[in-house]
């Protein structure tokens, strides 16, 4: 827990809107079960030779029992997620997927029929008019006919992966919300020590590194061998299922052509000096001979200030009423409706998100707000998230989605103006350099450590099905190697450092998911020359850009504000602007030198 009392200890979400009671929540997935019985019973066999009415009202019906049962889902997991070792709440969420699981298994054999649905019928089906709210979930659904096995197979795999790779996922999270770090003789969670390394004292940041490695050294073993199990899982699905590459199923999900990708990755790569460049100048700054990987994330100057939950309410609120009132009133509803859990609790889930829920419901937000100037940008990443699901739920459940390329747009983009409002309001040029400093420390993370993490999933991946397991010596090798490759030795990694790939949730639960951060960071920053362009008119078409959820194809909803997402021009320009922030930052401190 932080030290400091800072308001948030108080600010507990209210799951009440999804379910007053269990009794409730346990109806409803008895009644998605047997709707989805009379679905199959109505549909089966049929899908591939239905007029666009009758498709419409399959959807409609189809829509229904997801939602129902994606609500179960989220109450059971968010319960969980604020008490991981609470063994009641883990049964509960076991026992929910497993009931989701057995309810989409009568629902398999329409994506399967669709998929078969002949070319000609499927386009004609898709151009409906009564249609047109379906539109992209059907042409999304086609790509995946390809890579599609028999229903039976289907099904199997789907029942499988309840006590599989999601088992494995569940036991990673319970141990690590389990597992308690020490430092000077106090017990700490996960996300508390994680926390400490962006404090202004260097031999407490130093403590808390190696306090994280024992931990997980401690669980090395069994760490290891979840990430071999999940590793190994997605080695066999993708054989399975005919997939190219390892991240071929997650460019699909994306929405985007893997040569977009590939342009992604090697204009980052191709620019990691500036990544080195920036800790150069941190160092100098921080008056250091030496950096050390502790001290990546060490304060510069007054950036190291408390901020209450109260300030940092009014910090994100003003900013984003400032951008746009609409998005500003959308915001004020998470914290007056309580549809945020904000404090640090022993055995809640690390890290921070804003978990959608259904349309028929709203999203939620978990922080664990400790009172620091970056966790006021977490709480403007994760409100962005949450305005954007907000926006996005009239296109209903099957498309209020986006592929996670344009997930973290929203986000991304919350942070920008939150930061560039409190820029704006300050006027002393220390305190402007040290929050620009923080500023660029986080964008370093979101595009160049990212990008690094994404050169460690692929080396991992292809090592595991080129080679066989991996030793947990064999996963550090390939951890460094990809890290220092981006430090081009401006940060001295120690041995401790070794073991910090096994606590990365990303990699096992959703694996591939890591280059989205640096495509949205990339693509916002283009978003927000347009903004400084086009103040007056952007505000109201980026909201229409959030409305829009996963409703058209991320490359056009993206042309609609002026960006070509298939243009490698892209990337570069967003990579010059971070040069920029350097630049400035550099200029600054040559001034107050």
């Amino acid at each position: 827990m932080p030290e400091k009392k800072t308001g948030a200890e108080t600010v507990r979400w209210n799951l009440d809107d999804l379910y007053p009671s269990e009794d409730v929540l346990e109806a409803d997935i008895a009644q998605a079960f047997s709707d989805a019985e009379a679905f199959a019973t109505a549909w089966r066999g049929r899908v591939a030779s239905l007029a666009p009415g009758e498709m419409a009202n399959a959807l409609e019906q189809l829509e229904d029992i997801q939602d129902r049962m994606g609500k179960a889902y989220t109450y059971a997991f968010l319960q969980w997620a604020t008490d991981t070792g609470d063994e009641r709440r883990g049964a509960l969420l076991q026992h929910v997927r497993e009931a989701y699981t057995r309810t989409l298994q009568q629902l398999i054999f329409f994506g399967l029929e669709w998929g078969k649905t002949d070319d000609e019928h499927a386009t004609a089906l898709i151009a409906s008019e009564e249609l047109a709210g379906y539109r992209h979930y059907l042409e999304v659904e086609r790509l995946q006919r390809d890579y599609l096995l028999t229903e039976p197979e289907e099904k199997i795999l789907a029942e499988k992966a309840v006590t599989g790779r999601g088992a494995w996922n569940r036991f990673f999270d319970e141990l690590l919300g389990a597992t308690r770090f020490r430092i000077n003789g106090e017990e700490k969670t996960e996300q508390e020590v994680l926390s400490m390394l962006h404090e202004p004292e260097r031999s407490l940041r130093k403590k808390a590194a190696l306090a994280l490695t024992e931990g997980l050294a401690t669980h090395g073993r069994s760490l290891t061998c979840v990430f071999n199990t999940i590793l190994a899982d997605k080695a066999l699905d993708d054989r399975l299922r005919g997939y190219a590459t390892w991240l071929s199923e997650r460019n699909l999900s994306n929405e985007v052509q893997a040569e977009t990708v590939e342009a992604l990755i090697e204009a980052v790569t191709s620019k990691y000096g500036l990544a080195a460049r920036f800790y150069r100048l941190k160092r100098d700054l921080l008056g250091y001979d030496e950096l050390f990987d502790y001290d990546r994330y060490a304060p510069v100057g007054e950036s190291d200030r408390q901020y209450t939950w109260e300030e940092a309410r009014e910090i994100v609120s003003t900013a984003y009423r400032a951008f746009h009132p609409r998005m500003g009133a959308i915001a004020d509803l998470f914290f007056d409706r309580n549809w945020i859990d904000a404090p640090p609790a022993p055995g809640k889930r690390g890290g921070a998100f804003s978990h959608g829920a259904v349309p028929s419901a709203h999203p939620y937000i978990l922080l664990n707000f400790a009172g620091r100037s970056r966790d006021v940008q977490t709480l403007a990443h994760e409100l962005g998230h949450g305005v954007h699901q907000y926006l996005a739920r009239k296109q209903g459940v099957l498309q209020a989605d986006t592929p996670l390329t344009t997930a973290e747009t929203a986000s991304v983009f919350g942070e920008m103006i939150v930061f560039r409002g409190m820029l704006a309001q300050e006027q002393n040029p220390a305190n402007r350099l040290a929050m620009l400093v923080g500023k660029i420390d986080d964008t370093v993370a979101t595009v160049f450590r990212q990008v690094a993490m994404n050169r460690f999933e692929h080396a991992m991946h292809t090592e595991r099905r080129e080679r066989g397991e991996l030793s947990a010596d064999r996963f550090a090798d390939l951890w460094i190697q990809t890290q220092e490759d981006m430090f081009e030795g401006s940060v001295t990694l120690g041995d401790h450092y070794r073991y910090w790939w096994s606590y990365i949730p990303h990699f096992l639960h959703t694996p591939g998911y890591v280059y989205a951060y640096a495509f949205g960071e990339l693509l916002v920053l283009a978003l927000y020359a347009r903004y400084l362009d086009d103040p007056q008119d952007f505000p109201d078409r980026y909201l229409a850009l959030l409305e829009a959820g996963g409703s058209d194809w991320p490359h056009v909803l993206a042309g609609r504000m002026g960006i070509d997402l298939q243009d490698p021009a892209l990337w570069n320009a967003g990579l010059a602007a971070i040069e920029d922030l350097i630049t400035e930052a550099e200029g600054l401190a040559r001034d107050l030198s």
